[in-house]
């Protein structure tokens, strides 16, 4: 149902025969037979990319069973593989939040970096005040400016440039990361972009212990060298003294008088998604061997 309501032209069934274009259930064992059951057609799919990108929610069964095995898949074929995915909001009950982490855990085994978005956070902005349609939407908006802002950052020529090479050396086995968007007026306007982007995020993070920064930094034509070092300086500041830092800078004469601030932060801990709920280390140990410290 929702692949006819899609406009994306290129559309792909999983499932076919385990599930007739039906949903997985809420069991994600049967969202990851879906995907197995497409495996041919997931690989041919992911052939030639550089970059996959893979967005879903986790807690169901289909997002939660397949997205890994798709990571896994695109990972063959040799892709760099970026997934941003949201959990649950809290009152959906535990056995979902269960799936969640379950799916989680396994997603981060397969996928270079996962962007994670707890819906429970959408309660505490402003997107909390909006109609349930309107609020989902803006939800969905945020998942498809973080993908934009990452393929816009290698795809767009600038003063300092950011290759694809740049990126994947920041995004492979990059774990956990942020993404954040920041902007910046007057005379401290690096600082605040800065500032803005570190805490524009949906995500409670550590991120003095990061592996790696990936930096665009942008402003109008009245923008310095020296402002857009002092970006760099303020995220070498917040972050690990030994995280790899790649930076670009570009030039956008309509930001008057203005610096704007993307960046990607790997490697981040969150106790929001790795501490797992009641029972959910149990769980994990025994369907899938894995084990929590804490």
């Amino acid at each position: 149902q929702h692949l006819l309501n899609t406009p994306i032209p290129h559309r792909l069934l999983i499932g076919k025969v385990l599930t007739k274009g039906l949903g997985a259930g809420s069991e994600p064992e049967k969202g990851q037979a879906a995907a197995e059951e497409a495996r041919t057609e997931l690989l041919d799919a992911c052939h030639g990319a550089d970059i996959v990108f893979l967005t879903g929610g986790l807690g169901g069964g289909t997002g939660t069973g397949s997205l890994p095995v798709i990571a896994g898949l695109a990972r063959e074929r040799g892709a760099l593989t970026i997934a941003i995915v949201t959990l649950p909001f809290s009152n959906e009950g535990a056995r979902r939040m269960s799936n969640a982490r379950l799916g989680l855990e396994k997603l981060r085994k397969e996928a270079d970096t996962v962007i994670v978005i707890p819906n429970d956070k959408l309660l505490q902005d402003d997107i909390s005040k909006l109609p349930l349609d309107q609020a989902f939407r803006q939800a969905d908006e945020i998942l498809a400016n973080a993908i934009k802002c990452m393929s816009e950052i290698t795809s767009h020529s600038g003063l300092v440039n950011i290759d694809f090479a740049d990126m994947r050396s920041i995004m492979y086995e990059g774990g956990v990361a942020m993404i954040g968007m920041g902007e910046g007026q007057g005379p401290d306007r690096a600082t605040d972009a800065v500032t803005a982007a570190l805490t524009s995020p949906l995500l409670e993070l550590e991120i003095d212990q990061s592996k790696g920064a990936l930096i665009n930094v942008t402003g109008g034509d009245d923008m310095t060298l020296e402002e857009a070092h002092q970006v760099v300086k303020e995220v070498h500041s917040k972050i690990n003294k030994e995280a790899r830092i790649i930076w670009g800078a570009s030039i956008d004469s309509t930001l008057e008088h203005q610096v704007r601030v993307m960046l990607v932060v790997t490697g981040v801990k969150s106790s929001q998604i790795l501490g797992p709920s009641p029972g959910v280390d149990d769980e994990l140990q025994g369907r899938y061997g894995i084990e929590f410290v804490q």
